[in-house]
């Protein structure tokens, strides 16, 4: 049995997933190989207000949980499957307020993408070493931490429920937890809990000194779990959840473990590069650390870089230049040569290794719709060459780059990729990487997790333009 196994294994071969994405929320059932049998999904809007506010509606969230687990449940294709347990994922980094009382949220959920309290959170620098040291991450107001002090210095409703001894703060996997399971419990998982940056890595629970500093009371906060925990019941069947994870760090075992020379890539909202350093905590400056995986007795710890502005980044440009069909006529217009004009790409702000909310979005050069769309794409593969850069840097040996997420199933961006990295890409069959990841780790983490079919194979070429454009680019963001 793997040593992060699931309390409830013999029941049968079938899981549950639930998905809470930035776009959507979606329900899946994978039997025992990996394969899906069942999905379903309920649209949930973001709203942005302006460049750094992005929220989306809490009880909106709430509500496509429910339905889609309705669905699944009522499903025949389900009902004849044995369900052994669940696992759920959600956005990392976004945060909600709610009353413990009634169960209402006293918030929007603030997005990960959310970047409000950046001022406020300048008076902090002096610690940002210390911070990073903690909690693995960055000094950012992508994390919880700020959106929470934001929560209290200026919704009314939150400060009277913090004084009527009601109020509960954290990340919207908690949110989740709280309307999904039986019991209504106030719990975390491990990697959801350090996106907050309360959380010391070293102890995996609430650090008091990060608390006194962003004025945090740990009686607002939820309990810290690792990922592979009997979390309860569901309300809405007799099924237990076994694990709960980020999105992006449950997406790393999409096809088991991976080796430690493959750095897994996810190209969604965002994108986010990973390699998972086993049971060592790996440091680099530019870089963030965290747990991708947790159990009672044992944690796997990964290094990660951050691109915020992956398919945002498009949609920006689709919106700025009047393209809304860019997204379909991308694979045509990839295909296409010639000399393009080089997007330096700041939507959502600079994640790593920059760190800053950087210039203006802006092109160097001009070209028409269809050369801004390609250069659009090229800044994400610069920025997840950049990371990779720091990957190597760091010590660490990237002999193969596996791709998920929406972008991937793009062709073009999957060899440019290898062109840049000079690193093979493989893309997996099935595109479910995070749905695949969480059913794994539900599951024990079995030793043999199949492949679903033959992905494809990206080999590196020579593509001169293309390295010449990153150049540019990089210079354009020293």
């Amino acid at each position: 049995m793997s040593r992060f196994s699931r309390p409830a294994a013999d029941k049968g071969p079938a899981t549950l997933v639930i998905d809470q994405g930035t776009h959507a929320t979606r329900a899946l059932v994978l039997d025992a190989a990996g394969r899906v049998h069942f999905r379903t999904f309920a649209e949930v809007q973001l709203h942005r207000t302006s460049p750094d506010c992005v929220t989306q509606d809490a009880e909106e969230i709430r509500r496509t949980v429910r339905v889609v687990v309705s669905r699944a449940m009522a499903d025949r294709r389900v009902r004849r499957l044995e369900i052994a347990g669940a696992g759920l994922t959600t956005q990392r980094s976004t945060v909600v307020a709610w009353d413990v009382r009634s169960g209402r949220a006293l918030s929007a959920a603030i997005s990960w993408q959310d970047r409000r309290n950046a001022l406020w959170l300048q008076k902090l620098k002096k610690h940002n070493d210390r911070i990073k040291q903690l909690t693995g991450l960055r000094v950012t107001p992508h994390y919880g931490a700020s959106k929470f002090r934001w929560m209290l210095d200026n919704l009314p409703a939150v400060a009277q429920a913090a004084n009527d001894g009601c109020l509960v703060m954290g990340p919207l996997v908690s949110f989740v937890l709280f309307h999904l399971l039986k019991d209504r419990p106030l719990l975390v998982d491990h990697a959801n809990a350090l996106r907050t940056q309360l959380v010391s890595l070293d102890s995996l629970d609430w650090d008091p000194w990060l608390l006194d500093l962003f004025q945090i009371s740990p009686g607002w906060l939820p309990a810290c779990r690792p990922v592979c925990h009997p979390y309860g019941g569901l309300r809405a069947a007799e099924i237990p959840l076994t694990a709960v994870n980020g999105d992006q760090t449950a997406a790393i075992y999409s096809q088991g473990r991976p080796a430690g020379s493959v750095a897994v890539i996810n190209i969604g909202t965002g994108a986010f590069v990973l390699m998972l350093t086993g049971g060592r905590c790996v440091r680099t400056p530019a870089l963030l650390s965290g747990v991708s995986n947790s159990s009672a007795e044992q944690r796997e710890h990964a290094v990660e870089g951050t691109v915020n502005g992956a398919a945002a980044s498009l949609q920006w440009a689709g919106r700025a230049w009047a393209l809304p069909d860019m997204l379909q006529r991308l694979p045509q217009w990839l295909q296409r040569g010639g000399e393009l004009p080089v997007f330096v790409n700041t939507i959502g702000g600079l994640g790593s290794p920059w760190w800053q909310a950087g210039p203006e979005p802006h092109l160097i050069g001009d070209g028409e719709p269809w050369q801004r769309a390609v250069a659009v794409v090229e800044s994400i593969v610069f920025m997840l060459q950049a990371n990779i850069e720091e990957l190597v840097a760091a010590g660490r040996r990237v002999r193969r780059i596996q791709v998920g997420g929406g972008l991937a199933a793009v062709d073009g961006i999957c060899q440019r990729l290898a062109d840049l990295t000079q690193v093979t890409v493989y893309r997996p069959a099935e595109s479910e990487a995070t749905a695949r990841g969480i059913a794994w780790l539900s599951c024990g983490s079995p030793p043999h997790w199949p492949k679903p079919g033959h992905g494809r194979v990206f080999k590196p070429r020579s593509h001169a333009g293309l390295q010449r454009r990153y150049q540019i680019f990089r210079n354009a963001l020293e």
